[in-house]
């Protein structure tokens, strides 16, 4: 009788070590992975057009899209939007108010007629430069203010 008790002493055991494990894995494959950047611009000159974002990388800075890109209307000269699902790396954001709406930077004899920024709101006298531009996400979610 005692090697049953002790053998359903070591079952119970096993099974609530079992449970424990189970419990464990749940919540680390519930654990957040990703994150969310919300942007905002609130100095817009007008509610004209709409207002463009991309989120780059190095490798798609200034070469197209990006790896995700927004477009969102302007509310009293202020435009939000929130990038979801971004995996932890290092990133740059590029903003454009696009103000007549024909989806690209317009120029005028190589400089360009509508406003643009950029994360971490450098003061750049020619093309947008990657690393000064570049921002790290890491386990938490990103509230950025750019200023065109």
């Amino acid at each position: 009788m005692k090697t049953v008790y002790f053998t359903l002493k070591n079952c119970s055991l096993s099974i609530l070590f079992t449970l424990v494990s189970l419990v464990a894995i749940a919540q680390s494959s519930t654990q957040k992975t990703t994150n969310t950047i919300t942007v905002t611009v609130d100095n817009l000159k007008n509610n004209n057009g709409h207002v463009m974002f991309g989120l780059h990388t190095n490798s798609t800075w200034l070469k197209g899209p990006g790896l995700k890109n927004e477009m969102t209307t302007i509310v009293n000269g202020k435009a939000t939007i929130t990038f979801k699902d971004v995996n932890p790396g290092t990133y740059a954001i590029l903003v454009l108010h696009d103000q007549n709406d024909n989806k690209q930077m317009d120029f005028d004899n190589g400089m360009p007629i509508e406003d643009y920024g950029m994360s971490n709101n450098p003061m750049s006298f020619g093309p947008p430069i990657y690393n000064e531009a570049k921002f790290s996400v890491t386990d938490k979610d990103l509230e950025l203010n750019i200023r065109l």
